[in-house]
């Protein structure tokens, strides 16, 4: 199950590194890509939405999940 995030504040391919990373960290993600262009982060896998968020801000980003 794919999950979308939008993410604030990425401004370069270091940024979706960083968020990608912190994303692939979380419990139940297959895999993790991030777009600063369009301000997303999408999700593969079963994990807990609100963990994605938390990953996000932990990484220093501002995240929600995309409605």
């Amino acid at each position: 199950m794919a999950i979308e995030l939008t993410v604030d504040s990425m401004t370069c391919e270091g940024c979706e590194d960083i968020v990608e990373g912190a994303l692939e960290d979380v419990d139940g993600v297959d895999s993790a890509e991030a777009d600063r262009h369009e301000d997303t982060a999408t999700v593969e896998g079963d994990a807990d939405a609100d963990d994605l968020v938390e990953a996000v801000e932990m990484a220093g980003y501002e995240g929600q999940v995309s409605s």
